[in-house]
């Protein structure tokens, strides 16, 4: 059994009226080549724009039952296809980076909010969320636990753990910076290390900061014959419409017989982890964080 996934690595137009019919046609493309759910970059509502004066920025959040949401929420029931809709959510004292993933009945089944903001830059003038979260979705076919990280959440090993012992199977990721061999790398290494499949959808190149090259990495690094490259799909620059398969079964058995994700934890030795207190060593200078 597979999960067939759109990434939806398309440019954003004016403002939100032209980034709901742009995506809504976005969406009904992804149906049309046979999609399960279709995931957009990051912050679609207003294309990752982050004005740093207080009132601009509040004209561009917008709430989480609003007519552009409502909008995605009819068209998941209207295409039976689960969306996966990014947007700048208004939140007191300060907006979130949200996603919100409808399944194909238009039910919201999963609401969550980027935790690790880059609050060094032009995220510094958000909230981050609290948590991370799983949710199971029914896709017409059967069933897969989702859960979701965006963008620099994939930096910290932590934010795809708690998930996979949450249950994840399949990490979707909204995307928005440029994608090069390292951040790459570590989208496999939280596939690999978690045996979960980890989908992350970027805007095109002609997006300021962006360069595509979307991925989806299916979490089994092991075949029979030996070693097998986990990225199963890698889209171009350009913008597009892609969609590419997961293969649950072969997610699954790897997931019952390999010695990866929590099989082997030792978590009564990782207390330092979660200390406040933690030093360490930054261009050799010993610093307490």
């Amino acid at each position: 059994m597979d999960i067939k996934i759109a990434f939806l690595q398309i440019l954003p137009g004016r403002d939100l009226e032209d980034n709901f019919e742009i995506g809504k046609n976005a969406c009904v493309q992804a149906k049309e080549k046979g999609a399960d759910i279709a995931l957009f970059p990051e912050m679609w509502s207003d294309a990752y724009a982050l004005p740093q004066e207080r009132e601009a920025l509040e004209r561009l959040a917008i709430e989480k039952d609003c007519d552009f949401l409502e909008g995605f929420r009819a068209l998941a029931a209207e295409l039976r296809m689960a969306i996966g809709i990014t947007f700048l959510e208004k939140h007191a004292p300060k907006p979130l980076n949200s996603v919100v993933f409808f399944d194909r009945t238009g039910r919201e089944v999963l609401h969550y909010s980027k935790v690790h903001t880059c609050a060094f830059d032009l995220e510094r003038v958000l909230d981050g969320g609290e948590d991370f979260y799983t949710a199971e979705l029914d896709f017409g076919r059967g069933t897969v636990k989702i859960g979701a990280m965006i963008c620099f959440d994939r930096e910290f090993p932590e934010s795809a753990r708690i998930l996979m012992l949450k249950g994840a199977e399949l990490i979707l990721a909204p995307n928005a910076c440029p994608m090069e061999i390292n951040r790459l790398s570590a989208l496999r290494a939280r596939a690999y290390e978690n045996m979960v499949a980890v989908a992350t959808c970027n805007y095109p190149a002609g997006q300021p900061d962006c360069n595509g090259r979307s991925t989806l990495f299916d979490g089994v690094p092991w075949q029979a014959e030996g070693a097998r490259d986990m990225c199963v799909f890698e889209a171009p620059e350009a913008p597009g419409v892609y969609v590419a398969a997961l293969e649950l079964d072969r997610l699954r058995t790897h997931r019952r017989g390999d010695v990866m994700g929590d099989k082997y934890r030792r978590p009564e030795k990782y207390g330092i982890l979660s200390d406040d207190a933690v030093c360490g060593v930054i261009g050799g200078e010993f610093v307490h964080w």
